[in-house]
């Protein structure tokens, strides 16, 4: 019979990845909170049209990318490719939003992309995603970025480069559209541009910014940028969320391309990026996306939010190992295994970490067992210690060893962690 492998562009995770990857979700409760965030859980599947009338038809992701299929009753469904339309379409089905209200919610979870696997990018991969709603000052939208720049240095991360932007809103966008327009009308060489490229100048000319064809990037070199066509209130937001990051210490550059690959946003845009892992490759990216909430069949709330690539963040992080094991019980007689796991029992409820040796054998390979296992405390139990209910403690970093009761040797290791 043929052996199943996984599918490709799928990973397999055990310790070392693993744990680092626990060590990431943590961190992120851990600092989140500070800042009035909680944690949601959301499906991995939802309705097609959740991400086309969000993410944007012209997309790449929407596109190309997605991991679509039909139910048995011939529904669209699509594995999520992104997390904010899911959070979003929550938002709106379970009736969060009321007038003045600002929810905080962080989710972690696998996202599903149809591209060609490669270092830290999979076909199933994972993201750590932020969103704040109901909030419309340029304040949250700093805050939001100097949360991100927290959560990063408090994993060690401190070679990055934060490039910002805005993209204007409703009042503005349509003046810096009319210039793109005018711009590639007369655009020498427009037939050199990539196919995607091409219809993107008809359908959406911003997203042909975004474009990493060297020969598109060339052609587009002086078309007109956004911050040029910002109106008075876009301009004044921008301008503050500059002042509070540098003022925070948060060095940044204002990169006028920097679009991102979604059609939701409007307003900030901004993207953490590393040169630690190769080429130099986006870890974080977000901005702000007043109006998607309303598109979706909501409200028309603000909100702002961003998304971390795990697989990426994991390669830029020291390995995190699993924890020191405090103890480890040895069994020397072939009756010892049951009373062993009765006493490991008892020191784990002490709150103490480690295992048991179920098999018996000599004292020389239970020694060896414990030497594998890490553990700074061997528990050994033999004939002799279970006919008069001792244990022989040893402490493996000094090899001395001594026998006590049991209650005696229990409340001395959990005394000492």
């Amino acid at each position: 019979m043929s052996k199943i492998q996984k599918i490709k562009g799928v990973a397999d995770m055990y310790p070392p990845e693993s744990t680092t990857f626990a060590h990431l979700e943590q961190t992120a409760r851990q600092v989140f909170s500070r800042y009035g965030y909680q944690e949601v859980r959301l499906p991995l599947m939802e309705p097609t049209q959740l991400f086309s009338r969000s993410i944007g038809e012209e997309t790449d992701v929407v596109q190309k990318e997605m991991y679509t299929f039909p139910d048995r009753k011939g529904r669209s469904l699509t594995l999520r490719p992104e997390a904010t339309a899911g959070m979003m379409r929550a938002y709106i089905e379970n009736g969060l939003y009321s007038p003045g209200a600002v929810h905080k919610m962080f989710t972690f979870g696998p996202m599903f992309r149809y591209e060609r696997p490669q270092k830290g990018r999979m076909r199933q991969f994972h993201q750590l995603d932020v969103e704040m709603v109901g909030a419309t000052e340029p304040q949250a939208d700093a805050e939001l970025v100097l949360m991100l720049s927290t959560y990063l240095r408090t994993l060690g991360m401190r070679q990055l480069t934060f490039e910002i932007n805005s993209l204007g809103c409703r009042t503005c966008r349509p003046r810096h559209r009319a210039a793109l327009d005018a711009f590639f009308a007369a655009l020498p060489g427009a037939d050199e541009l990539c196919d995607d490229c091409k219809r993107r100048t008809g359908t959406n000319p911003l997203r042909v910014l975004d474009c990493k064809v060297p020969r598109c990037r060339e052609l587009t070199a002086s078309a007109p940028e956004i911050e040029e066509h910002l109106c008075a209130d876009c301009a004044g937001a921008y301008a503050e969320v500059q002042a509070i990051l540098a003022g925070a210490g948060v060095e940044f550059v204002k990169n006028p391309r920097l679009v991102r690959g979604l059609d939701y946003y409007v307003g900030l845009t901004f993207e953490v990026t590393s040169t630690d892992i190769g080429a130099q490759t986006a870890v974080a990216g977000g901005g702000r996306y007043d109006g998607l909430i309303a598109q979706l069949g909501g409200p028309d709330v603000a909100a702002t939010g961003f998304a971390i690539g795990m697989e990426r963040l994991a390669l830029l992080v020291s390995p995190v190992g699993q924890p020191a094991a405090d103890f480890f019980v040895a069994v020397l007689d072939p009756a010892a295994p049951s009373p062993a796991l009765a006493l490991a029992q008892e020191l784990r409820e002490a709150g103490l970490t480690g295992e048991t040796g179920f098999a018996s054998g000599s004292m020389k390979s239970r020694m060896r067992a414990a030497d594998r296992s890490g553990a700074r405390w061997c528990l050994l139990l033999g004939g002799q210690e279970l006919a008069d209910g001792s244990v022989t403690l040893r402490d493996m970093r000094s090899g001395e060893q001594r026998t006590l009761p049991r209650a005696e040797a229990v409340a001395l290791l959990a005394s000492r962690e």
